[in-house]
């Protein structure tokens, strides 16, 4: 007798769900990125921090680390980032994770502005931690990260100018009330 596998369509719409906000992760990362003039290793801004904390709040915790890992690790897979991919799979997991878990927390669902700012704003130091000591790994140098903090900082804050009235805007679609 053969058995059958059927799959709910809930599951099959939250599986189409996350593999666009991974595709929309990576390409707004791709796309536009400005690498900044800041030391050698002084980053880019992109507009995936942007898109990461617009799924976060959208779609909650679950959605947003994994849009955030895998989203910006395939970009620095692809883009001659490759060392720093390790590093950006934890950073931006966590960082949609805790921007997700923050937003949706009390039922919330990312429905307060003042509750999806304070969640990104919360996110900002956890990856700047993870970056901060996996340059320092890479570069055996306590010293030599410091000089990617500001350029972390400046693509975190353009992220969060961009995502809040993105967000403002989508919570009046049906779909994401």
């Amino acid at each position: 007798m053969q058995k059958t596998v059927s799959y709910s369509n809930g599951r099959t719409f939250d599986l189409i769900l996350t593999s666009m906000a991974i595709a929309l992760v990576f390409v707004s990362t791709l796309l536009l990125n400005i690498r900044l003039p800041i030391a050698a290793n002084g980053g880019l801004v992109h507009l995936g921090t942007a898109m990461l904390f617009t799924i976060s709040i959208l779609f909650g915790p679950k959605k947003g680390a994994i849009a955030g890992a895998v989203g910006m690790g395939l970009f620095d897979l692809v883009s001659g980032w490759t060392l720093w991919a390790p590093i950006t799979i934890l950073a931006r997991g966590l960082q949609g994770y805790i921007v997700g878990r923050i937003a949706w927390s009390g039922g919330r669902q990312g429905n307060s502005t003042r509750f999806n700012i304070v969640a990104a704003v919360v996110s900002i130091p956890f990856m700047l931690g993870i970056y901060y000591i996996g340059e320092a790994i890479i570069f055996s140098s306590w010293l030599i990260p410091a000089a990617s903090i500001p350029g972390n900082i400046v693509q975190n804050s353009v992220g969060l100018i961009i995502a809040i009235p993105v967000v403002a805007a989508l919570k009046k679609v049906p779909f994401f009330k």
